[in-house]
């Protein structure tokens, strides 16, 4: 092993025991650090960075930012070990934020996910099955993917309907009570997944080894998924290619309940602290977000306002 691969193990493990998750920091700077390591490099510099770069294929700028951010961090760590390290500068890739429209799917496009998703190729079966529970699960509470693939046997309480995330975002931990009709799917999730594996796992999606399913090989299943279904274009060589995301299934369980207050007269402003309580933002302003993202909820709130006004001149 060497000293770059230590040094990044080390890394990994202390900022872990101080609550950071870093399952996609992990998975890039393993792989620059592959790279370091092919090109026979004993230190990272700017120069090594920008040789990654242009060996690594395609992604939006957004996305090596985010990346120049992970390895700047790493470099940030390894500097301050030994000087001979050196930090690429932040202005090497300018970040521009920029929020993507979320893609809502509609209940036909959900069903196809879910259905071809059991279909996937799979050792045993229970690979199929598990995405196939995992997406619709994601579907039904919006679930970030990582919270979704956190949850352990103990996590989920199928006689209450309850799921506790011991492990949210930024360490936060809250309840979320699931419906009779998804705890009935992961009843049988649970009975099929022990009778295929032959034992009680600790994870409670698990791959068709039984270990923890990965934010990577989800990523991909659904990105192969939505190619099957024509949700995106097919891909040589397992490419994930461009389209909707895993994440727009937590995009559309949020419209979908802000356009429901709409139309059955709830008064979103009240609702909304639930909304955002439920999906784990810190900020209510991530969850007020949707209304002038989605033109449909921005449509409703106008028109519920448009009211509000009307009543309010009449004498």
């Amino acid at each position: 092993m060497s000293t770059l691969s230590r040094e990044l193990n080390r890394y990994l493990t202390i900022r872990r025991s101080l609550g950071y998750h870093l399952r996609a920091d992990e998975r890039i700077l393993r792989r620059f650090i592959a790279f370091a390591e092919q090109e026979g490099a004993e230190f990272i510099s700017t120069d090594l960075f920008l040789r990654w770069h242009n060996t690594f294929g395609r992604a939006s700028r957004q996305t090596w930012a985010t990346r120049l951010g992970i390895v700047r961090r790493f470099s940030e760590w390894l500097h301050g070990i030994n000087p001979g390290h050196e930090v690429p500068p932040q202005a090497l890739i300018p970040r521009r934020y920029h929020r993507a429209r979320p893609y809502i799917y509609s209940d036909e496009e959900i069903r196809l996910i879910v259905e071809t998703a059991a279909e996937l190729p799979s050792i045993n079966g229970i690979r199929a099955v598990s995405y196939s529970t995992l997406f619709g699960l994601i579907a039904v509470t919006g679930l970030r993917i990582s919270e979704a693939l956190s949850l352990d046997v103990a996590d989920v309480d199928l006689e209450a309907g309850l799921i506790t995330l011991r492990r949210g975002k930024r360490g936060k931990a809250r309840l979320l009570p699931i419906s009779d009709s998804a705890t009935v799917r992961l009843v049988a999730y649970v009975r099929e997944r022990d009778r295929l594996l032959g034992a009680h796992p600790e994870p409670f999606f698990v791959s068709d080894h039984g270990k923890r399913l990965t934010d990577a090989t989800a990523r991909y299943s659904f990105a192969a998924v939505c190619q099957t279904i024509g949700l995106r274009p097919a891909e040589k060589f397992y490419r994930h290619g461009h389209g909707p995301r895993i994440h727009d299934l937590r995009h559309t369980f949020a419209v979908r309940t802000l356009v429901n207050w709409y139309r059955t007269g709830k008064d979103p402003a009240r609702e909304m602290i639930k909304l955002t309580t439920y999906l784990g933002h810190t900020n209510p302003a991530d969850t007020y977000w949707y209304i002038q993202a989605v033109p449909e909820l921005l449509d409703l709130a106008s028109r519920r306002a448009e009211a509000s006004l009307a009543q309010e001149v009449l004498p």
